[in-house]
């Protein structure tokens, strides 16, 4: 079978340098083009096992070495040369093989890195260590990503929660102080008006006096352990969605072995709660769920999420009694044993067997499917005999 020059090209592009050789003597002329050898030194500095970005002699050899400006060159190349799902696995690949947390302390590096989950992780794992000259940085880098994800998924978590609940009963009453702005507006802007400027309403929509009676409460109980550092992203945001709907009494939870109540910082900024996360350190759920219980005000309108791989170190089978005592008295439960939107759940499955078996689902969650799952743990829908992989894939 033959095999074209650019095949080949791609081939040397895919295994690096060292194959420079043994290709161009399968196939002459297969030497880069200046925009390959680009693209080749980019991943290079990455995947190669070499030193520095160029050394005597003029052979091209990898590392990022400890230059701000030589890093803020390769972040804009692979941005130019890699569509945006690519350089987000360069970059964190990156950040775990070449030591790239070090120069994220600098504000000129993290203005050029790609904002994503992953690098909120990274940022939330150096919260402590991080300069003041870069922080407001680091803060708007996070906001961004907080920003981008409520923009994805916040309306249609809101619907999920109301309709499910039965609590968003919009009624026709001409009351302004109980007009529903955001969903008016969201529901009307196909109705704008070029000409006046503005939004000419067909419909305008009120709060019901049920909607302020904080009717459900919701816990999110998250495990902040190193393992589950896009989880806890993706809940924290998920949480402080949940802290602006009128309808529920929100309570947002991280423990490892220790457990801090995020609450307050989470109806107010997200961002800041995010920095308040520490991830690392053991696991002691069972503590956790001790703490979250006394939020518990009737049980047969309280949904407990557990977000965590169930990797337990402190009292397991007290653990399973008390989440056990919740599930009795009417407390809806569910088990995310990953809540991102890449790989698959790594997790005790001992342990999330004994939860299935007392009514507690487990599984793996893609944030774009959390409105699906909400929606159906409200209404009581959900059953512990779900895959474990049950919400991660379409």
């Amino acid at each position: 079978m033959s095999v074209s020059v650019e095949q080949v090209k791609r081939w040397r592009l895919i295994l690096g340098a060292s194959s420079q050789e043994q290709l161009a003597s399968c196939s002459p002329g297969c030497d880069l083009s200046p925009e390959q050898f680009q693209m080749d030194q980019a991943l290079a500095a990455i995947y190669d096992d070499t030193s520095d970005a160029l050394d005597q002699g003029g052979k091209r050899s990898a590392g990022l070495g400890g230059s701000a400006p030589r890093l803020a060159k390769w972040l804009g190349d692979i941005r130019t040369y890699f569509k945006e799902d690519i350089v987000c696995v360069i970059q964190q690949d990156a950040i775990e093989k070449k030591g790239l947390k070090q120069l994220l302390f600098e504000p000129e590096t993290l203005k050029s890195v790609e904002p994503n989950v992953q690098l909120v992780a990274t940022l939330m794992s150096l919260s402590g260590q991080i300069p003041e000259r870069t922080k407001q940085t680091a803060r708007m880098v996070v906001q961004a990503v907080v920003d981008d994800i409520k923009l994805q998924l916040e309306q249609q978590i809101r619907q999920a929660i109301m309709g499910a609940i039965n609590r968003r009963q919009h009624t026709p009453l001409p009351n302004a102080s109980s007009i529903d702005w955001k969903w008016t507006i969201g529901r009307n802007l196909k109705n704008y008006q070029p000409k006046l400027g503005t939004i000419v309403p067909e419909r305008v929509y009120f709060f019901s006096r049920a909607e302020h009676t904080n009717s459900w409460t919701v816990i999110v109980d998250m495990d902040q352990s190193g393992s589950m550092a896009d989880s806890v992203v993706y809940g924290a945001i998920m949480g402080s969605i949940f802290a602006s709907l009128p309808a529920l009494k929100t309570h947002v939870i991280a423990f490892d072995t220790e457990v801090v109540d995020l609450t307050e910082k989470c109806g107010d900024d997200p961002v800041n709660m995010l920095f308040g996360v520490q991830l690392g350190g053991g696991t002691d759920i069972n503590k956790s769920v001790a703490y979250c219980q006394k939020f518990i005000e009737d049980p047969s309108k309280t949904l407990f999420i557990m977000i965590t791989d169930l990797y337990e170190g402190g009292n397991q089978a007290q653990l399973v009694r008390r989440l056990e005592e919740m599930v009795g008295s009417g407390v809806k439960c569910v088990c995310l044993l990953a809540l991102a939107d890449h790989g698959k759940p790594i997790f005790d499955e001992s342990l999330a067997k004994k939860l299935a078996s007392i009514g507690i689902p487990c599984f793996a969650c893609n944030p774009s499917r959390m409105p699906e799952l909400l929606d159906k743990a409200l209404r009581g829908q959900l059953t512990s005999d779900l895959s474990s992989n049950a919400f991660l894939d379409r």
